[in-house]
């Protein structure tokens, strides 16, 4: 089959590798029908996920169809259409009993980093009872992609850990996918202001479409002294990081109220100053968390009661053997326009 092989940072190439086969009775093989390019898929060809080595097939969202299945999966057959989830879980271990999926003793966030991943003709699912859901008859498969990652992500590591509740003035620091959809799912809980925080003017006017109640072009603003005016110089009640770079968790800590919660989702490939000379008496709570996917049977009943329209997030489509392409679009955001790209074989 053909493949999406990483060959170290900066380094990749759309090759030959060797067809998937069960491993363990768990185990399922899955044709890719749908996939795309996360940003921590950019953040790995920048060298900032050590764990993945020279050889890995790269990605870890996808839709697709259940080609063969171990001895040991009762959930699932040959013909089925599935949403793959980023996080594999055994949801029998102490973690995943926890609800901590992320954290599972043989799985967590493995797929396209410490095993093959889905940028791939097939790609292998372990804990596949635990680790695929079933695509409704009739459902919009590339909205469904999104289930994989960004809207669990979104929302997990950026609605729940931030605690967003009705009335609270929230600012989400990155208007990318991940960003996007967090404004989404950051509307269930109605707070009174979305300040959505980015120098891409174009996705500025996307995350307006999608509900933010103010933008700041960061790069055109002072974006401290805009979020105290909008918010009477008090601060957010929750501050979102969905970048991943330095000076994004450093501004959640400058624009952060008395009180507040500041969620990171970004993932972070260098080190980040904590303020703690500032922020030790303002009672501030600071969160981490690597996505569950616990979320996903509920986010996939709101997607298909049409509540939220994530396939709204597609700017670009390729043929999987565009690849290459497709990652020079993906990681050319502003110039191109580009959000969410769908790769199909």
């Amino acid at each position: 089959m053909k493949a999406l092989v990483y060959h170290g940072p900066g380094q990749k190439s759309w090759e030959e590798k060797p067809q998937p086969t069960i491993v363990s009775p768990g185990d399922a093989i899955i044709k890719i029908l749908k996939t795309t390019i996360c940003g921590t898929d950019l953040h790995i060809m920048k060298g900032d996920v050590p764990g993945v080595i020279d050889g890995r097939i790269i990605g870890h969202e996808g839709v697709g169809i259940v080609e063969e299945v171990g001895t040991g999966v009762s959930n699932f057959k040959k013909g089925d259409h599935v949403v793959i989830s980023c996080i594999t879980s055994c949801g029998k271990c102490s973690y995943c009993k926890k609800g901590m999926y992320s954290h599972c003793a043989d799985g967590g966030w493995i797929l396209g980093h410490l095993i093959d991943g889905t940028q791939a003709e097939y790609v292998r699912i372990p804990h596949a009872d635990n680790s695929l859901y079933h695509i409704p008859t009739g459902a919009d498969e590339e909205a469904l992609v999104m289930l994989s990652d960004i809207l669990p992500t979104g929302f997990e590591c950026g609605v729940l850990n931030g605690q967003v509740k009705p009335g609270d003035m929230v600012a989400i620091v990155g208007a990318g996918p991940i960003g996007i959809a967090t404004l989404l799912t950051a509307q269930f809980y109605t707070p009174a202001a979305i300040i959505m925080i980015d120098q891409d003017v174009n996705r500025l006017e996307v995350a307006k479409k999608f509900g933010a109640t103010h933008t700041i072009n960061s790069a055109a603003a002072n974006t401290f002294e805009k979020i105290m005016s909008i918010t009477d110089n008090i601060g957010v009640d929750v501050a979102i990081e969905a970048v991943g770079i330095p000076e994004t968790f450093e501004l959640c800590q400058e624009i952060i109220a008395p009180g507040g919660r500041i969620a990171n989702i970004g993932v972070h490939g260098k080190s980040v100053c904590l303020h703690l000379e500032s922020l030790w008496s303002k009672n501030i709570t600071i969160t981490t968390r690597l996505v569950d996917t616990v979320t996903s049977p509920m986010l996939l009943k709101t997607v298909q009661s049409k509540k939220i329209e994530p396939d709204k997030l597609i700017t670009h489509h390729f043929r999987l053997d565009q690849i290459m392409e497709a990652y020079d679009t993906f990681g050319n955001a502003a110039k191109e326009k580009a959000l969410k790209v769908i790769l199909t074989p």
